[in-house]
């Protein structure tokens, strides 16, 4: 594939992130050649590039560079045949997300993440819905085997994170949210924690997060549970049950919890959580509890 069937510029702003990789990638002289042009090419320095920036960034770097891969998707100058543009913005996608999620860990910089692609989330085809997409924890070049975010959190349980997508209503989205608890509750501890004050830490965080989504969530299947345990699986937390209240798989739920689930539902639908909760004229305290907060 030449440089010119590749891609064509008509304009684009200079000072943009994405444009100006772009322009690196296709002035690379081993690719002038015609069969020279493939993802293993450019995937690395599609890599390099931006790790070297998110391994340094700060809230406002991460900020412009958010900007302009919104700008880049929605306004780019640049016309690319269709299999380049998928892998581009696959890889800048993938790199993003594993080093937000995985690398840092930052709650500031994951809330960053979901307050610039809000407007995006209800379309879980758009590249710009970056909180649907996929990538590698440990990073490869391919996410086709990743996770979202919400797993790859429910996973390691940081329930600090956890408790910021669930307020940005991510696991009310999911289509089986059970699915997570599950996780949470059952996925083995990752190899690298090892010591064993950092085991407890993890079982604190995965009874933080089993809370979080009780809060969440008016029924989680108990049943589904222990079937799970009875196949064999082990879970992170020996008294699990205590943490799951039984308003939430036996007795009625409570009708203040079934008020939040509807008011925030409302709000879903009209893509405002959780800013939508404080323009609510409500007392203070009920504002932190539709926030799950408590």
């Amino acid at each position: 594939m030449s440089k010119s069937k590749l891609c064509r510029k008509t304009s684009f702003p200079r000072s943009n992130i994405f444009c100006n990789l772009i322009d690196k990638i296709v002035k690379r002289p081993s690719l002038q050649f015609l069969g020279q042009w493939g993802y293993h090419c450019y995937e690395p320095r599609i890599y390099r590039t931006l790790a070297k920036i998110l391994r340094y960034v700060d809230l406002d770097g991460f900020d412009i560079l958010l900007t302009d891969y919104i700008a880049f998707v929605e306004k780019s100058g640049y016309h690319f045949e269709l299999n380049f543009n998928l892998e581009f913005t696959e890889i800048c996608v993938n790199t993003i997300l594993y080093w937000v999620f995985a690398r840092k860990g930052n709650p500031d910089f994951v809330e960053l993440l979901l307050k610039k692609t809000k407007d995006y989330v209800q379309d879980r085809s758009c590249n710009l819905a970056l909180i649907w997409r996929t990538f590698t924890p440990v990073y490869c070049p391919s996410p086709l085997s990743g996770i979202t975010p919400l797993r790859y959190v429910a996973q390691t349980r940081q329930s600090n994170i956890l408790k910021i997508l669930l307020q940005y209503g991510i696991l009310e989205r999911e289509k089986n949210p059970l699915n997570i608890v599950l996780t949470i509750l059952l996925y083995p501890s990752r190899v690298r924690i090892m010591v064993d004050h950092e085991l407890i830490d993890i079982e604190e965080d995965a009874k933080t997060c089993l809370v979080l989504c009780s809060r969440v969530l008016s029924t989680i299947s108990i049943r589904e549970i222990e079937t799970q345990l009875s196949l064999g699986r082990h879970p992170v937390i020996s008294n699990w049950l205590e943490y799951i209240p039984s308003t939430r798989y036996k007795d009625p739920c409570e009708l203040l919890h079934l008020c939040r689930i509807t008011i925030r539902t409302q709000l879903l639908t009209n893509n405002m959580l959780p800013n939508g909760i404080f323009s609510l004229v409500i007392p203070v305290c009920l504002q932190s509890y539709l926030n799950l907060e408590s």
